[in-house]
């Protein structure tokens, strides 16, 4: 009787190494018959909103024609999830009217959104929406997957009308994990202790084409007396990839109920369904859209710093490093070490993740020499901040300057270009000169002389080199205001405007008045001073005269009362002169980083020939612009008007209808200098 047992129990033993050896060969022959698909980037239509589509990150393929004002954008850099997709590409200057491929992630909603113009777009404001998304280029992360084609939110998507199908979202998969279909056997008969230890699985992919439906497991409070046998097709990483990924146990670790047969998961109890994944949903991080700076630390590598003081500025660099959140979306950083010379280490496009930022800092090690800091400031202005360097363009320019005591050389007229140039300067100054040590400073004073402006927000006074650490926050959310950021160039604080203005008899009395104050409501939307936009004026008839030059007036009020003072002065109308003279007498002395912006205003056709004075103009790289009242001769306007003549030549009928063109004239100037690379 008991060798019969024996034998019964020898067959059920045998009968189920064999249906485990058998599935095990099956999922091999699955294994064997996966292929990954070939990826192809889906294309949508300008109109197709971003809150439409329910993948998190995607590539896509945008037409020509998103430039289009019918195609609503909302917000600036970020954009709620009800803009279109294709727009906001082209408002954040990704792509440009012709269209291509961009990387799009979503994000966070936001508590409001604040529209502008960019690259031919108006964007619009809105209170607040539930989801953002932000726009980079498409260049993937290496070894990650995004999906071929899109989920949208309703089964009627507008991808259809681009011939593209929908199916389940996939996330991207992390570089270095491949997908492998294995067996999972289930066994019911546990003790309290073993169902505490399961092992975290990834969800099945729908591509994967499983034959087997898997049975809705058990909870574990309702544990079942009989050996039961589950076995369904499930995916985890490859064998090379266990070691790393945090979403994996490895095969001898101690979660593992008890040793498995090669390529097969065994897990005990229920595996709740948050628990599936093997492999992080988070993307490579973009880096904080909020903080869109790009940003140059000027670190002191002079001999007086000593080597454990390097060692603490290093540090602080890579605090805040990490603070920043570095990414393509979000802050950039670079270093230059400034002592005898210059040198830069790494420029913004170098390293796009705060941890390569990190590594890279530890290996910097000391120059020696002395603190020229202000060769320093030149070198960044004129080499630093360039488009091959990794320079955005409308990114704000920010460059931190760290400084042990006091500079060794002049700093304030550096400082100046440097501002001129749209750089934001920030100072921290560890361990200043104490009072008998003054007598050696160079120049008294040179962190105000020095900093975007003096009005403390800009200057961070360290006593001590062992409270640096102190500065990572301040100086973080300081740089990343960029609201405050005052020196960053933009179309309204970065040109000398020279206004041209006809004072012929046909204008008259009343209708020169209007002109003028046609000319105070263009001023008026520029950030006037020394440092950002000018303005000066001409009059002319046969003759011409200098109403005021760039450099008498400084201020935005003493601009508009200086335009309420021009006299009308009433004769002929000789506008190629006047476009000499305005070259000569203007543009002659504007500054080599401003853009030069020459503003006409005629009511009749010229005595004199317009054309080569013009010419001359646009060689000299004067931006032209041509405003015609009532009798001007419209051909003449476009052959003055820098080209596109369209964009650059204006026409009304009467001098009352001036006021109407002001908007689209701002407009015109600000889409120019957006089209345009900085630096």
């Amino acid at each position: 009787m008991e060798i019969v047992v024996l034998t019964m129990k020898a067959s059920v033993i045998e009968m189920f190494l064999v249906l485990l050896v058998t599935g095990i060969h099956s999922n091999k022959e699955t294994t064997k018959k996966v292929k990954r698909p070939k990826f192809t980037v889906p294309q949508i239509n300008c109109d197709v909103k971003a809150g439409k589509i329910i993948n998190p990150e995607f590539v896509v393929k945008c037409p020509a024609g998103c430039q289009d004002p019918r195609y609503h954008v909302y917000g600036t850099d970020i954009y709620a999830s009800y803009s279109s997709v294709c727009g906001a590409a082209v408002h954040s200057g990704v792509l440009d009217n012709s269209g291509g491929k961009i990387l799009v992630r979503k994000v966070a909603g936001q508590s409001g959104y604040k529209g502008s113009y960019s690259n031919g777009v108006q964007s619009l404001s809105l209170p607040r929406w539930r989801e953002s998304f932000i726009v980079s280029e498409a260049k993937p992360q290496k070894g990650v997957t995004y999906p071929s084609a899109l989920t949208y939110s309703s089964s009627k998507s507008p991808a259809a009308k681009a011939g593209e199908t929908t199916k389940a979202y996939q996330k991207p998969s992390v570089p270095g994990t491949t997908a492998q279909p294995v067996t999972l056997i289930r066994v019911l008969r546990t003790t309290t202790a073993e169902a505490t230890h399961t092992t975290t699985l990834s969800k099945p992919s729908p591509s994967a084409g499983s034959s087997t439906s898997s049975p809705r497991p058990q909870p574990m409070g309702q544990r079942s007396q009989e050996l039961e046998l589950w076995s369904t097709t499930v995916y985890t990483s490859s064998p090379s990839s266990a070691g790393t990924n945090p979403g994996i146990q490895r095969r001898d670790s101690p979660g593992a109920a008890f040793q498995k047969p090669a390529g097969a998961y065994v897990s005990l109890g229920f595996v709740p369904k948050e628990e599936l994944s093997t492999q992080s949903s988070e993307p490579v991080s973009q880096g904080d859209p909020s903080c869109k700076i790009d940003l140059s630390f000027l670190i002191d590598g002079s001999a007086s710093i000593g080597k454990r003081r390097f060692r603490i500025q290093k540090q602080f660099l890579a605090d805040v490093a990490q603070a920043l959140h570095i990414g393509p979306a979000g802050p950039l950083m670079g270093v230059v070490q400034y002592g005898d010379n210059p040198a830069t280490h790494f420029n913004l496009k170098t390293h796009v993740s705060s941890q390569d930022l990190k590594t890279a800092i530890e290996k910097i090690t000391q120059r020696g020499g002395l603190s020229n800091v202000g060769r320093a400031i030149s070198f960044v202005t004129k080499n630093f901040f360039s488009k091959v360097n990794g320079n955005r363009g409308g990114a704000p320019n920010v460059a931190v300057v760290i400084v042990d005591g006091w500079p060794t050389d002049k700093v304030e007229e550096a400082s100046r270009l440097a501002r001129e140039s749209g750089i934001n300067i920030f100072f921290i100054t560890i361990e200043s000169a104490v009072e008998n040590e003054k007598q050696y400073v160079i120049e008294p004073n040179f962190a105000n002389k020095a900093v975007c402006r003096t009005n403390g927000f800009y200057s961070l006074n360290v006593q001590s080199w062992f409270s640096l650490h102190k500065t990572v926050q301040p100086l973080v959310k300081r740089v990343c205001d960029t609201e405050r950021l005052a020196c960053s160039k933009t179309c309204f604080n970065s040109a000398d405007i020279g206004f041209v203005i006809d004072g012929s008899s046909s204008v008259g009395t009343s209708n020169f008045r209007t002109v003028l104050q046609f000319v105070a409501n263009l001023s008026k939307e520029f950030e006037i001073s020394d440092t950002d936009t000018r303005i000066g004026a001409v009059q002319y008839t046969y003759e011409q005269r200098l109403e005021f030059g760039f450099d008498d007036y400084n201020t935005k009020p003493d601009i508009l009362n200086a335009i309420k003072r021009v006299g009308y002065w009433s004769g002929g109308t000789s506008t190629g002169a006047a476009i000499n003279y305005a070259l000569e007498q203007l543009f002659k002395k504007s500054k080599p980083n401003k853009r030069k912006l020459m503003i006409l205003i005629t009511d009749g056709r010229s005595y004199d020939d317009v054309r080569i004075p013009a010419m001359v103009a646009h060689h000299k790289g004067v931006i032209t612009y041509a405003i015609g009242v009532a009798w001007a001769a419209q051909d003449e306007l476009e052959v003055i008007a820098t080209h596109p003549a369209k964009d650059h030549s204006f026409f009304v009928d009467e001098f009352d209808n001036l006021y109407k063109s002001v908007p689209k004239i701002i407009q015109n100037i600000c889409t120019e200098f957006n089209s345009q690379p900085r630096n």
